[in-house]
């Protein structure tokens, strides 16, 4: 493994009583430096290196090796991650840039005010490479496809037809258009909504008014062509029937826009119900102050003054895009049923996982020996069918469990109903503050609640995001605990496309564990001294620091070092010196980060032993993997925590260790098989920029794909077995009788 230090190597000679000793270099002479000024800190802003992510998910799109309707699909994730980043990062920016705090400057030294500007030019920069994407590369790509999108005027008779008939049965109807003058108000226009304003005249005096482009209807309308396939733009029709809207007036200029607004809940902890107090928060949500005005490029100027006036946005808010506003709508239309040759090959999760081949009883399973399963690779639904026979079995007394985010038609939650039908202790922690998942989850938690479960509705201060059941089960030699703890949420849809994995034991001592945690999240428990969780926000911080500290005396005294994390966050100041420090002494140190990285690696002196890899392809990396080679005695952790303030000191958060021998080498090669990626691999330059991996000379490994087939391999693999230890066995004279 890459983990191993160098500094094991490193003897010195003395003689001691005349005789020559060797013993490991002093701690003196590799003691790190202890960093304390921000110049000897580097720290990367946050908010800029989410940038550099969504940059990267952006390189996907123009990248040309990959199917046309997936780089679609990679730029409507471009663009669905700026929605939520405009809404919550950048609208928290402004508003600290208006308070006392944005004077106070952040862990890499930037003001609010500096951020804020630097943000802006970099968003402005990042729109148009969007933009460029789509028209340089993607529509031309499309078209070679035979897939066009048509304006009004290139449509031929047949198509106008349709498009005419189509706005009179399906669009119309459902239109306002909504006038603005004294007695009528600029409208409160829904967060992300798209919009077209219209400048009107009538005896030479211009009014305005505004239609919005229903959402409850497909963006795009399909018409027939002989030439492959084509689409008409939802908001190219209405612009084009807009005198229909407007029969009295001429219609002078029209400008489609839309708005984003800041979406982050201000929600009061302390309130009676909270329940009740973040609904009251979710309507606010879309009555949200404007933190971003998109345009159509050279649009109206009296229309720009017109919108600028009424949402009271300042010009660097204002971004003018050369193509159809809001991309979200490609990651739809790259799911256009018919066109499966132009989409990567489906990953498909084997059903059963190798580890529970063979087994109907998932207990009896679990009894023997521990199991892991690694989703999407592994099917989910082993995760389900352990809750549903939990559900009906009569031997089950008890079923506790955390939700932080589920599906809309979750099984999860089916088989939780079931089981209190059933007559069990059902007791949930639904998540409540889940952002932009409230109010699927005040959903569930009714019928939860409905159906006879305890529901917790989260913790006062704190997320609930650790991912655990707990099945408590009458057996003959008494009450046996099974748990299921993950690196990711309880639903069955992102499951599909987000790297996961998790851990089935009836371990005791995990088992007395779950319990306290239970007690602590649903009562008034004081937090235990856990045999062998780590978790949040009690004690987890002190876990990481300890053990990363214990690497760098480590390294200091020659033996054994070295550290890899597979996170999708790295933020926390504390860690990141901490890092640094175990850098300085020598210890290698792998960060396999997706998304932020605030930590600068390479920088000599500081981060030389730091390597940053950032994975994106097919497939989210989700999972967050821990590695420390504790002197030569390795010790791996799993669980749903990052590197971050939010994760250590603000969540209930779970970590836990893999102690089964063959789990223990099944996760080492997930690291491994991650490392020999250079086809989705980005490596992180002491610049903060990323470069891909430098292929020549090397096999093309996609650890996605491997990690595919290694599934498979593993199921035949187990199938072959059973068949070769149930194959027929012809009778000799010697076994048998006549």
């Amino acid at each position: 493994m890459i983990i191993v230090s160098d500094k094991k190597k490193e003897e010195v000679k003395t003689k001691k009583d005349g005789k020559e000793k060797v013993r490991p270099a002093s701690k003196a002479k590799l003691k790190p430096t202890k960093l304390c000024s921000p110049a000897d800190f580097p720290y990367h802003n946050r908010e800029l290196s989410w940038m550099d992510f969504n940059s990267r998910v952006l390189e996907e799109a123009f990248e040309k090796d990959n199917p046309i309707l997936e780089r679609l699909n990679f730029l409507a994730i471009t663009a669905s991650n700026l929605d939520e980043f405009f809404m919550v990062r950048v609208a928290g920016v402004m508003d600290r840039m208006h308070s006392t705090k944005g004077k106070k400057p952040d862990e890499s030294g930037m003001s609010a005010e500096k951020q804020f500007e630097l943000l802006t030019e970099k968003i402005h920069d990042f729109a148009k490479k969007q933009y460029s994407c789509l028209n340089r590369s993607l529509i031309p790509a499309l078209r070679k496809n035979k897939l066009r999108f048509l304006k009004i005027d290139e449509l031929n008779k047949t198509q106008r037809q349709q498009v005419d008939i189509y706005f009179d049965k399906f669009i119309f109807p459902i239109l306002t258009p909504l006038a603005v003058d004294t007695s009528r108000p600029f409208p409160l226009l829904m967060n992300k909504s798209l919009n077209i304003a219209v400048r009107l005249s009538k005896e030479s005096e211009d009014i305005f008014a505004v239609v919005q482009v229903p959402s409850i209807v497909s963006r795009y309308f399909e018409v027939e062509s002989d030439n492959g396939r084509a689409f008409v733009m939802l908001e190219d029709i209405i612009i084009d029937k807009l005198s229909e809207l407007f029969e009295l007036y001429k219609i002078k200029a029209y400008l489609p826009f839309r708005i984003t607004r800041d979406s982050d809940l201000d929600i009061d902890e302390d309130a009676d119900d909270l329940l009740v107090e973040i609904k009251h928060s979710l309507k606010k949500r879309q009555r949200g102050d404007p933190v971003r005005l998109e345009l159509a490029v050279h649009g109206d100027e009296a229309l720009k003054e017109f919108l600028t006036d009424m949402l009271d946005v300042s010009t660097s808010e204002i971004y003018e895009v050369n193509g159809p506003l809001d991309l979200t709508f490609l990651s739809k239309f790259a799911r256009t049923d018919g066109l499966d040759e132009l989409r990567f090959k489906p990953i498909i999760p084997v059903e059963p996982p190798a580890d529970f081949f063979g087994y109907e009883d998932f207990f009896e399973a679990i009894r023997e020996k521990d199991r892991m399963v690694h989703h999407p690779y592994e099917s989910f639904d082993s995760v389900i069918k352990f809750i549903n026979q939990a559900a009906k079995d009569p031997d089950v007394l008890a079923i506790k469990q955390t939700l932080y985010r589920v599906s809309g038609h979750s099984p999860i939650i089916a088989a939780l109903i079931k089981a209190a039908e059933n007559g069990k202790q059902v007791t949930v922690l639904v998540e409540l503050k889940a952002r932009f998942d409230e109010e699927n989850n005040i959903g569930w938690a009714k019928k939860l609640e409905k159906a006879g479960c305890h529901v917790i509705y989260g913790l006062q201060g704190l997320k609930t995001h650790c991912k655990i059941v707990l099945v408590v089960r009458k057996e003959a030699d008494g009450l046996r605990r099974y748990l299921h703890m993950g690196t990711g949420n309880y639903n069955d849809s992102t499951a599909r496309f987000y790297t996961d994995i998790g851990l089935f034991t009836c371990d005791e001592q995990f088992g007395e564990d779950a319990s306290s945690l239970f007690n602590v999240i649903t009562g008034y428990s004081t937090p235990p001294v856990y045999n062998k969780m780590k978790v949040a926000p009690t004690g987890l911080r002190d876990f990481f620091e300890e053990m990363i500290r214990h690497e760098t005396e480590n390294a200091c005294a020659g033996l054994p070092s070295g550290i890899v994390a597979k996170i999708n966050s790295l933020v926390d100041p504390a860690i990141i010196k901490l890092l640094y420090e175990a850098s300085q002494a020598g210890v290698k140190i792998t960060l396999i980060v997706r998304g932020i990285c605030c930590l600068v690696p390479g920088i000599k002196g500081i981060s030389e032993n730091i390597t940053v890899r950032s994975i994106v392809g097919q497939l989210l990396e989700h999972s967050r993997i821990f590695i420390f080679e504790n002197g030569g005695n390795r010790k791996i952790y799993m669980g749903s925590a990052d590197w971050m303030q939010r994760n250590l000191d603000k969540r209930v958060e779970l970590v836990f260790p893999i102690e089964d021998p063959e789990l223990i080498d099944r996760s080492f090669g997930i690291i491994e098989t991650i490392l020999r990626d250079v086809l989705n691999t980005r490596i992180q330059q002491p610049d903060t920029s990323y470069e891909l991996i430098d292929r020549r000379g090397k096999k093309p490994h996609n650890s996605q794909r491997e990690f595919a087939e290694m599934a498979k391999k593993a199921l035949s693999a187990k199938k072959t077995v059973v068949i070769e230890e149930n194959r027929f066995k012809p009778l000799t004279g010697n076994n048998h009788k006549l």
